[in-house]
């Protein structure tokens, strides 16, 4: 979805955008609130889920088929931005004839992808190692993954500024994604003692374990509630969030791959467990790059707090790891895919 965002934000004329996503998804709240027109199809997955789930979700996807259709026979699109996920798949097939540009936003591309990759027009990827997964190699640019403005216009000062944090400590990020990550969660909160007296932390917890959090803030004393800044989620703060920050805890979902290289924010990843691998792929490129560590979801209890203050107590490998991930920056993707995106428009007018 961000990707997304960031290349319409990128590009010029105010073009008519229709957005297509899935029925109940998070992204239909975020993307209206971006003034962009929304519709939603049935759409599922069918890889890694359980096989009694398998006929409702094939039938999902046939019923997204007709209703994407509809839609792309009403709006008539000069061409269609894809961004992954299965929600591709009923898109890119009622949509052919029609020039598509896919962004991978992680580095290995999922089963959707891979199933409408020899019918799109071009594909864009995050880094050159994303490209040994497709066979035509013509048609895959690598770009990198695209950073909304509202991420890019924060830097430590302002940032610092808007959670009202103290130069004198150093600033720890903890977040588990849009509805958050429970096994980050619990760990961060049986160490939050621990942690405030080393260094100040911001945690977005998602939705489901707010109501937790706000009791165990209760129970903080004034001057640790200073020192923590909890929230449910971040919208517009998130980039202030990142620019201030001395050090990331996090899944390792695709907004990694460049939303910390823009801030060269070194990062503590934890990859998500319960899925494919493609968490577990982007975690491993960034910590080849000397650019983050990698701590394993069960392990989050025992070293969580240790893995961090290790970190923080030596200046010169935050340092190094900081370096190494801003070297990874590719600030014009968003503009890279756009123009690409505006050329093919072009051609099929």
């Amino acid at each position: 979805m961000y990707p997304a965002l960031a290349v319409l934000q990128a590009m010029s004329g105010n073009p008519d955008v229709l957005w297509v996503g899935a029925q109940g998804g998070i992204e239909s709240t975020l993307v209206q609130r971006a003034g962009i027109d929304f519709k939603e199809i049935p759409a599922a997955g069918i890889h890694g889920v359980g096989i009694k789930r398998v006929p409702r979700n094939l039938s999902l996807i046939v019923r997204g088929i007709i209703a994407s259709r509809r839609i792309i026979s009403s709006f008539r699109p000069d061409v269609i931005l894809l961004t992954g996920g299965f929600i591709a798949f009923p898109v890119a097939l009622a949509a052919r004839g029609i020039p598509i540009l896919l962004i991978l936003p992680d580095i290995e591309p999922g089963l959707a992808i891979k199933a409408v990759s020899s019918f799109v027009s071009l594909i864009a990827v995050p880094t050159a190692d994303s490209q040994k997964y497709f066979h035509n190699k013509k048609k895959v640019f690598v770009s990198g993954y695209p950073t909304r403005p509202e991420i890019t216009r924060w830097d430590r000062e302002s940032g610092s500024k808007e959670f009202n944090l103290v130069h004198t400590l150093p600033v720890v990020l903890i977040f588990g994604g849009s509805k958050g990550a429970r096994s980050i969660n619990q760990a961060v909160l049986k160490s939050i003692p621990e942690l405030l007296k080393i260094s100040q932390v911001i945690h977005i917890s998602g939705e489901l374990d707010w109501a937790a959090v706000e009791m165990s803030k209760e129970k903080l004393t004034t001057e640790e509630k200073a020192r923590y800044h909890a929230y449910p989620y971040l919208y517009d703060q998130m980039g202030a969030a990142l620019a201030c920050a001395d050090l990331v805890v996090s899944r390792s979902g695709a907004s990694t791959l460049g939303e910390y290289p823009t801030h060269g924010l070194a990062a503590v990843l934890v990859p998500y467990p319960y899925a494919w691998r493609y968490q577990s792929v982007n975690a491993h490129y960034l910590a080849n790059q000397d650019a983050a560590l990698i701590l394993e979801d069960s392990q989050l209890g025992e070293k969580l707090f240790s893995t961090i203050k290790q970190l923080l107590e030596d200046p010169a490998r935050l340092n190094n790891m900081r370096v190494a991930m801003k070297n990874l920056s590719r600030p014009q993707a968003a503009q890279l895919i756009g123009q690409r995106l505006h050329s093919l428009a072009g051609e099929r007018s």
